[in-house]
């Protein structure tokens, strides 16, 4: 890895490490969990729907891969059962710019991009950036390393 990619990848980690508290739960090593939720809470099937992040209701949720996802709409909850794969965020809902470079890094859910019918959440708006200066290249990277970080723990990588 150049020398600039790595200090990338260093200075994502340790932003994430400074600016989000972990209070991850339930299968926090192939899932982020973050508040008792997947993406904090936040309703996956609003970002295709809406265009936007929109905050669940707990009145309306399912567990998919033994976390708790929460919708805005009996609608929502509905087509994520019927589907869930083509909702749930890649990656286990980790900051994929951070997965890129074979690290796993808490997301913020304002941080996103649909990419060929595909959800990725990012840790904030410096990985956002980097990720869409060229989401493909991120992608094919992220693609090569989630499978053997998948089930590291965090904190080991």
């Amino acid at each position: 890895m150049p020398i600039k990619s790595s200090v990338l990848a260093v200075g994502l980690a340790l932003s994430a490490i400074v600016t989000v508290p972990m209070t991850a739960m339930a299968d926090e090593i192939t899932n982020f969990v973050e508040e008792g939720y997947a993406i904090k809470g936040t309703d996956p099937v609003a970002y295709f729907t809406e265009g936007k992040p929109v905050a669940g209701k707990k009145e309306y949720s399912t567990q998919y891969q033994d976390v708790t996802w929460l919708f805005s709409s009996a609608e929502n909850l509905d087509k994520f059962k019927k589907d869930p794969a083509k909702y749930a965020p890649q990656y286990g809902g980790w900051c994929a710019t951070g997965v890129s470079f074979g690290v796993k890094i808490p997301i913020q859910p304002e941080q996103w991009k649909i990419v060929d019918g595909k959800l990725y959440l990012n840790a904030h708006a410096g990985a956002q950036r980097h990720f869409l200066k060229d989401p493909n290249a991120s992608i094919a990277r992220a693609n090569e390393n989630w499978p053997t970080i998948i089930h590291t723990p965090e904190a080991d990588l």
